[in-house]
């Protein structure tokens, strides 16, 4: 084997079942990736990867290459990355995707003295309310609010965000205050819709030691939380954001925290990475950075 970039290359492409995606992660162009990919096969003589217009899969023999190629990259990987960390530490472009409230006012206020501690590092910064796939699109981190289920990932906890519920004073005159969850019916109220699926956000209540869940209604629906809160100010209804968006408001008296005595449970907020046996320095400076430096007072 004289090219030991070609490996990388098909483990990438085996990794993500696609020569696009790997293209974006190695930084090169799909046709550089096939090109590559077919010098491997005519070298070695076996058909590694089973190409149709939608997909890529691996053949048997590609399967058994894939295995024995990534066993190997990983022990090339750590003894780069210990050398990498004794001489410049982390370094390279970290792309990182947070949800739009969280990242503006927990994660960008940290990044310049992240940056300052780590001068041979770049980030790259994507701030969306949306659910990314990380290693399609080729993101190193995600800020992921909630529960992570997806076994090819690391979740490291940092934090909680805890909700409130809240609505301007000038509605509250015009339609009366909730004294309990069940008078929310009777209220106008701002959903969250996940883009995906338009599901909305279910409302999350805690009462003599009863955690349960309340599904609403209202005439506006919006799959960020900024504009929730945007459209609770101008009175248009009631919403159920997390204390750290709403914290500013309710501090000027642009909204009122109601149902108090119902205090919601907490929401887990992960720093989500692809599980690997050969982490990239950067992934591991950036997490154990925000991991020592969150404020989890949200």
């Amino acid at each position: 084997m004289r090219d030991l970039n070609a490996l990388r290359v098909f483990a990438h492409v085996a990794q993500l079942r696609s020569f696009k995606a790997a293209a974006i992660k190695l930084g090169l162009t799909s046709s550089a990736v096939s090109k590559a990919i077919t010098r491997l096969e005519a070298e070695i003589g076996v058909t590694l990867l089973q190409r149709t217009t939608r997909s890529v899969g691996l053949t048997d023999d590609g399967a058994t290459f894939f295995e024995n190629c990534r066993q190997i990259l990983d022990e090339i990987g750590r003894a780069e990355n210990l050398l990498s960390r004794a001489v410049v530490g982390p370094y390279g472009r970290l792309r990182v995707h947070m949800t739009e409230g969280v990242g503006r006012r927990m994660i960008m206020p940290l990044l310049q003295q992240f940056l300052e501690q780590n001068p041979n590092l770049s980030i790259s910064a994507e701030l969306s309310d949306r659910v990314v796939d990380i290693a399609n699109e080729g993101f190193d981190v995600d800020i992921r609010i909630g529960e992570v289920a997806d076994s090819r990932l690391i979740a490291r906890r940092l934090g909680d965000l805890r909700f409130v519920t809240c609505a301007s004073p000038k509605y509250l005159a015009a339609h009366g205050i909730p004294k309990s969850p069940e008078d929310l019916d009777r209220h106008n109220c701002l959903a969250y819709a996940r883009m995906h699926t338009g599901r909305l956000r279910e409302w999350w209540f805690k009462s003599d030691g009863r955690v349960y869940s309340k599904t609403v209604r209202g005439n506006m629906q919006a799959n960020n939380s900024e504009a929730l809160l945007v459209a609770t100010i101008s009175g248009m209804g009631i919403a159920h954001v997390s204390q750290l968006l709403a914290r500013d408001a309710i501090k000027d008296g642009s909204v009122t925290p109601l149902l108090t005595r119902y205090t919601a449970s907490v929401t887990p907020v992960h720093a989500v990475y692809l599980r690997s046996h050969n982490i990239a320095p950067k992934i591991r400076a950036f997490v154990d950075f925000l991991m020592e430096h969150w404020n989890n007072k949200t």
